[in-house]
């Protein structure tokens, strides 16, 4: 049954994940292409800045879901209902704070831009794209970190898919018609609207949850502890297009956010990966299995690692030519930017190496013992940023955030290795040698692919190789350092199969 629930969760979001990047592509290229790049910046520009009010949540978000693991376990519905509705209470009151930070926002952003944008142009748009953010904080976030915790993420991610799906068929419908931009984000934040709703009418109808339970005692015990891990998160994530749009220029934010897409493609992919495990790894810290969490862990972590050094390699060998097929014919910018594509793409990897020691200090619910190391990242990623652009431009911001990943995902490994399950930190270094070495192995033996792509179907076929490529070199790496992986992965990939194939072919 575990092995049924698992298989779900990471197949659902895969899916997802794989939906979203087409999709992301798609989207992003109509409004570039119909309305132009500075249109485009600013869009990118307002989400983030929308994305500001993330910061008030504080990291309680992780803390519910690590509040809610011991109860599921132990079945304990009246300990789940007094969490959730603790959880709702806050991110009530969070909602509230968004609308008026947006209403502040409409008065001072329109004076940021003024000199491309009229006052009415920016206030509408504004009010367009924010209309999703408010939602989440009132129907969605509590209910997706409930089925989280309790490994229904497919639940969610079924949910998802079909809104990014509609969601892009109705843009690409108004943008045909000629509508404008603020039409057709406001009807993306109306089909996103739908989504939570749907998921909060699934979540009365399956789970037995008094919202309005009365409690003495805080059932969130570190709600406040998440601070900084959240802070950090952001920071890290967020803040790029936010000191591109105070310190250069509105250009640069597009260029940023082109080049972004397929990076965060690529992220998706690798959270995909995890999205099943987390909640594992959580029921097994709450169940403090020792022995089946170490097995889980070496799992993870070798297979995390893998994948974002096959996923990111790959990022980093066609990021550019993507980039030039997808801005073909846009030429009120210089999109060509080879080094900071390589250096967005290593900076960003940072971040999916940094997940199975982030994984278990989220699970073990170490955030007062952890928040110096998330400041100090932070603090790293914003200051290196904020000089970098202003010397380096687009590439002075990557700057910032490789410092703090490389950091953050080193103290990490020694924190896990010190206070949970023992995993030495040779296995660590190891594990990061084999990434360096199958990296660069790949980029040494695809280099001499990489042609000048016009179309699509260029880039494709650059791509099919290059991953023939990768997939060999990783496989031939790893079989010789982790040949029990390989073995086991191989096992992962044939159940798979019969899941799939299987059932159609017996029938």
């Amino acid at each position: 049954m575990q092995n049924t629930i698992l298989f779900y969760n990471s197949i659902s979001p895969l899916i997802y994940q794989v939906t979203t990047i087409i999709c992301g592509f798609i989207l992003p290229r109509l409004i570039l292409g119909h309305f132009g790049t500075e249109v485009n910046g600013l869009v990118n520009s307002i989400t983030q800045f929308l994305g500001i009010i993330a910061f008030l949540e504080l990291g309680v978000g992780a803390v519910v879901q690590s509040s809610l693991y011991k109860p599921l376990a132990d079945n304990d519905n009246i300990a789940v209902s007094k969490v959730i509705a603790s959880a709702d209470k806050f991110f009530r009151r969070l909602g509230y704070i968004l609308a008026i930070y947006v209403i502040a926002m409409l008065f001072y952003y329109p004076y940021l831009v003024r000199q491309n944008f009229s006052f009415t142009f920016t206030v509408t748009l504004i009010v367009a794209i924010s209309v999703r953010s408010f939602s989440q904080y009132f129907f969605g976030i509590v209910n997706r970190l409930l089925l989280l915790a309790d490994q229904k993420a497919y639940i969610q991610y079924i949910a998802q898919t079909v809104a990014v799906i509609t969601n892009t068929l109705a843009c690409y419908i108004l943008i045909a018609f000629d509508f404008s931009v603020q039409v057709v984000y406001g009807m993306t934040s109306v089909i996103f609207f739908l989504q939570p709703l749907a998921i909060h009418l699934y979540i009365k109808k399956y789970y037995a949850l008094n919202r309005k339970i009365h409690y003495d005692v805080e059932p969130i015990k570190q709600k406040w502890n998440g601070v900084a891990q959240h802070i950090a998160a952001v920071i890290l994530t967020g803040s790029d297009t936010v000191v591109l749009t105070l310190f250069s220029t509105l250009v640069n934010v597009s260029i940023y956010a082109v080049y972004y897409l397929p990076m965060s493609g690529a992220k998706l992919v690798i959270m995909s990966m995890i999205s099943g495990i987390e909640a594992l790894i959580g029921n097994l810290w709450a169940k403090q299995d020792l022995q089946e969490l170490r097995k889980v862990f070496a799992w993870t972590e070798w297979l995390i690692h893998t994948g974002t050094t096959l996923i990111f390699t790959l990022t980093a060998i066609l990021i550019v030519p993507f980039v030039q097929v997808y801005t073909h014919g846009v030429s009120d910018a210089n999109y060509i930017q080879p080094l900071f594509g390589v250096l967005l793409v290593a900076a960003n990897s940072g971040h999916c190496l940094r997940l199975p020691y982030n994984i278990m200090i989220l699970a073990a619910g170490h955030y007062k013992q952890t928040q110096h190391n998330y400041i100090i990242a932070a603090v790293m990623n914003i200051v290196i940023s904020i000089m970098g652009v202003k010397q380096f431009g687009l590439i002075g911001v990557t700057l910032g955030t490789m410092a703090a990943m490389v950091y953050q995902t080193v103290w990490m490994a020694w924190y896990n290795s010190k206070n949970f399950i023992q995993w030495p930190m040779h296995n660590f270094f190891k594990q990061m040698a084999t990434d360096i070495a199958t990296s660069v192995l790949i980029y040494i033996v695809s280099c001499n692919i990489i042609i000048q792509c016009y179309g699509y179907l260029d880039w494709i076929i650059v791509s099919i190789k290059a991953t023939i490529i990768a997939v060999s070199v990783i496989i031939l790496v790893n079989s010789l350092v982790y040949r029990e992986y390989i073995i086991k992965l191989k096992g992962c990939v044939y159940n798979m199969y019969k899941k799939l194939g299987g059932g159609r072919q017996r029938a």
